[in-house]
């Protein structure tokens, strides 16, 4: 078994490693796996089609009260019963995005098949028994925190224990990239950072979970409107190339008003314009700052992001970074990252 801390020297978190099987003789990986899963995640029980084979993989890092684990792993299949549960139940919500394999799971008299880039939702607190197969290994994350920080009631939420939550539009989609995001920013997350970062999570994860069960009115107002804040700024991230990008448009694509989206943004410090001027200077910035497109016009770079006019891109450059766009360029080339 492989262990190593949760941050490096400069104090900022990395995804630790649980586990890995790789340093373990075969017919030590089974148990290892076994006795890791019930210290990482809950206890369970598994069958494995070809132990002599086994391998696996845990990495997690902690956001606050929330943990988030990446996995990958053999053919094999788990299950938590009755008389698990009752011996030891941590009382948490677990999601896991199925990132590669064909897996499957069953909880609830629900009975789900998973691809890749699909959502689970599953309850420690009752019986579930999941499987993964297929040629190659299967991997997931998974995300769980304690059913107390959901801010819905049970009997909303039970009904979708075991099934898929859509994770291909609207605040689906939001929280798997977030999930995929936090799986992959490793040093770049600070304390502070994971615990404001576990909030965000769970209130992302309150938002998918109340819009499957159309009860998006059961959440306080304040996780609606983090959760709201987060899919609109994710749809904000993906359009920073259309010169049209506006509140009016912002607001129309959300089917909110505009009044409504600035008071989403002022709840947040910010506001909609200064967010979408931020967000498209800080591409250019890391474009101009690129070796590989040293040779690309500094109007083309502009227009890659938002600013079809030239002057319009040099003025809003100038006064975010008290520079134009060519002496950026420049000094970059000059100093390096130190600029």
């Amino acid at each position: 078994m492989t262990m190593s801390n949760t941050s490096d020297t400069t104090g900022k978190s990395v995804m630790m490693t649980v586990l890995d099987t790789t340093c373990l003789p075969p017919a030590e990986r089974t148990a290892a796996w076994a006795e890791t899963t019930a210290l990482a995640l809950v206890t369970t029980r598994f069958r494995f089609p070809d132990p002599a084979h086994f391998g696996a993989r845990i990495r997690a890092v902690t956001l606050g009260p929330v943990q988030l684990s990446a996995m990958s792993y053999a053919q094999l299949v788990s299950y938590r019963s009755a008389r698990l549960i009752r011996a030891s139940d941590p009382e948490l919500y677990q999601v896991a995005v199925i990132t590669s394999g064909r897996q499957g799971i069953e909880q609830a008299r629900h009975n789900t098949v998973l691809e890749p880039g699909e959502m689970v939702l599953y309850d420690s607190s009752r019986p579930f028994e999941a499987s993964a197969g297929g040629p190659g290994r299967c991997g997931s994350l998974v995300v769980q925190f304690p059913r107390s920080l959901l801010p819905l009631p049970d009997h909303v939420v039970a009904p979708l224990c075991g099934t898929a939550l859509g994770a291909t539009e609207g605040v689906g989609y939001v929280f798997r990239q977030t999930l995929l995001g936090l799986a992959q920013a490793g040093s770049d997350l600070s304390g502070p950072d994971r615990q404001r970062l576990g909030t965000i999570v769970v209130d992302l994860a309150a938002a998918v979970i109340a819009r499957y069960a159309d009860r998006t009115s059961a959440l306080p107002p304040e996780s609606r409107t983090a959760a709201l804040f987060q899919q609109i700024t994710a749809f904000i991230s993906r359009h920073l190339d259309d010169p049209g990008l506006a509140p009016a448009s912002v607001a129309a694509a959300h089917s909110i008003s505009a009044r409504y989206l600035h008071r989403v943004f002022q709840a947040h410090g910010t506001t909609v314009s200064g967010f979408i001027r931020q967000e498209r200077i800080a591409r250019c910035r890391r474009d101009l700052a690129d070796p590989l497109l040293r040779t690309t016009p500094v109007g083309a770079i502009g227009a890659r992001w938002g600013f079809p006019r030239a002057s319009d891109f040099t003025r809003a450059f100038r006064t975010a970074t008290g520079t134009t766009p060519t002496e950026y360029r420049s000094l970059w080339a000059q100093a390096g990252p130190s600029v």
